[in-house]
């Protein structure tokens, strides 16, 4: 059987730690930042770990990420 293809887009937007878990970025950063509070965009900078609801969509698109 031929390779699986990693979906590109998917790649770019999600990164696996060394154990294997998924972490996403946060969404609402991209604009209208000036009546976000500090503290708010602050916590939005920071990576989040995937919902379990997601994981599975996520392990196909990432066929050969660390599991």
């Amino acid at each position: 059987m031929p390779k699986m293809k990693t979906h590109t887009s998917a790649a770019k937007r999600f990164r696996v730690t060394g154990s294997g878990r998924v972490f996403r970025r946060h969404a609402f950063l991209g604009h209208l930042l000036r009546k976000k509070s500090a503290k708010r965009k602050r916590r939005l900078e920071k990576t989040a770990p995937v919902s379990p609801a997601d994981q599975g969509r996520i392990d196909k698109l990432l066929p050969y990420h660390k599991k």
